[in-house]
């Protein structure tokens, strides 16, 4: 044998080794506990497992047949309202119900953490169906004979659109915010196209970690809440570029003032108006490569002032270890508590409640759904499904998750698709998107009431607190405010 063969030969063998002890090292430790006891109001908080490696485990994207739908709930009914969308995320119903969906992807950039980091980033884009260039398209769907089908389409903008996602209108003036940027547009319902230039109302923090940047607006109108996710996992980057991320802002559209409006919450993504309360509510996905059962993502209110402990303690007062930057003083004294645990590593995002008219049944009264998008740090997997939590009669969440669309999950590691953000549409059913299924599924209960509208309560479910304005951790750390002013 020539020596250029045995090195050759050589060379296979060692490549064949690094690839199965990469292969191992990503394997992971599986889930100890169910995923049903990382959800609820008390779920179970195991010990942490810091991993090195990270367990990295997507469901790859194989799409749907054209006679396949998600399997749902008994009584209730999926079709197809939209197909054919390149990576749709974020859906907005207009009040004359038009649907307005983002399509759009991760921008390029370059992730907090390291090479490992890095290189960990480019295994899910890739397996999760998330890689490539983003669409960056803003596309109006019309259903004229309200069959449950669109059967009008329109690309309203694409042009000074990069990686958007949030979506909110009123008055004439249609706001979108790309992954660094919040952007308003003059916009009439019912137009084909947005033209014109946009105005720009402020920069945002741009893409790392964690790139959607979603939006909503006050219920009178008059102000708009801009959810940032955080640049890195714990902050292992420096807190230096975490400035203005893993936060809630607001901003008031008369003045142009913005304030942080809650903080510490690592990637806040869906929100929503508590309908009980008139609470602003988010789903959050915590932080990872602790463990397959850690950490629950969640769901929970925001008041103003509140912080959630990000980066450096979870569930009020868990302290993450593996943060290197110093914790304010007093932090696990006045750190809130999550409302209701979503489940570890689901990676949660789009949210609505249920309103008057909706036709989801009586087994899905009132209460709140969710998109539970899937996981990649977490062996088995977990997410890839839609749930539904009911609220009771003060807007406190209770019991455990009921599931509306069963896990998209196929077989062999696959997923038919990814549910990523939940809609009405003005005959009452449920819209999800389905980034990587490049669907909008549209879920309702046949012959079911519309449902009653709900009363709204004097707030009296809630916790006696302070409001506090501004960042209560820098308030703290100044000695500005004591850990008994909202206590």
């Amino acid at each position: 044998m020539s020596t250029l063969k045995k090195i050759l030969i050589a060379l296979v063998v060692l490549l064949l080794l690094a690839a199965g002890i990469i292969w191992w090292l990503f394997q992971g430790e599986p889930a100890t506990i169910s995923l049903e006891e990382t959800t609820g109001t008390d779920p179970v908080l195991v010990a942490p497992d810091p991993q090195m490696v990270p367990t990295v485990r997507v469901a790859k994207p194989i799409g749907w047949a054209d006679d396949m739908a998600p399997t749902a709930a008994e009584g209730l009914v999926v079709n197809r309202f939209a197909e054919g969308l390149d990576h749709p995320r974020v859906i907005y119903a207009m009040p004359n119900g038009d649907i307005l969906v983002t399509l759009t992807r991760a921008p390029k950039t370059e992730v907090a953490g390291g090479w490992l980091t890095n290189f960990v980033a480019g295994i899910l884009f890739s397996e999760a169906g998330s890689a490539g260039e983003s669409p960056n398209q803003l596309v109006l769907l019309r259903d004229t004979d309200e069959d449950g089908v669109a059967d009008e389409r329109h690309v309203l903008r694409e042009d000074d659109l990069d990686s958007p996602s949030g979506i909110a209108w009123a008055d004439g003036k249609l706001y979108i915010a790309n992954h660094d940027a919040l952007l308003r547009f003059d916009y009439e319902e019912g137009a084909n196209e947005v033209t014109g230039e946009p105005e720009k109302l402020a920069d945002l923090p741009p893409a790392g970690n964690h790139w959607m940047r979603n939006i909503i607006l006050s219920e009178d109108g008059e102000r708009l809440y801009i959810a940032v996710g955080s640049a890195s996992n714990i902050g292992e980057g420096g807190m230096e570029i975490e400035e203005g991320r893993a936060a809630i802002h607001e901003l008031s559209l008369a003045s142009g003032s913005a304030r942080l409006f809650g903080a510490g919450l690592r990637n806040p993504n869906g929100m929503a108006w508590n309908p009980w309360t008139g609470e602003l509510w988010t789903t959050v996905n915590e932080r990872d490569m602790l463990g397959s059962d850690l950490v629950p993502d969640y769901m929970s209110n925001v008041p103003i002032g509140v912080h959630y402990g990000w980066p450096w303690v979870y569930y009020n007062d868990v302290v993450d270890e593996r943060v290197e930057a110093p914790m304010p003083r007093f932090l696990t004294d006045y750190t809130r508590t999550p409302q209701y645990a979503l489940g570890a590593h689901v990676a949660a995002l789009g949210l609505v409640f249920t309103e008057e008219g909706t036709t989801m049944g009586e087994q899905f009264g009132h209460g709140a759904f969710i998109a539970r998008h899937g996981s990649w740090n977490r062996l088995p997997p977990s997410g890839y499904d839609v749930v539904f939590v009911e609220f009771d009669e003060r807007g406190n969440p209770v019991d455990k998750p009921k599931m509306v669309l069963e896990p998209f999950l196929a077989e062999n590691g696959e997923t038919h698709g990814r549910p990523t953000w939940v809609e009405w549409d003005r005959t009452g059913a449920l819209l999800v998107s389905d980034d990587t299924g490049n669907i909008i599924w549209r879920v309702t209960a046949p012959g079911a009431e519309g449902a009653a509208a709900i009363e709204r309560n004097s707030g009296e479910s809630l916790p006696p607190r302070r409001q506090l304005i501004g960042d209560p951790a820098r308030a703290f750390e100044e000695g500005a405010i004591s850990p008994e002013d909202i206590m």
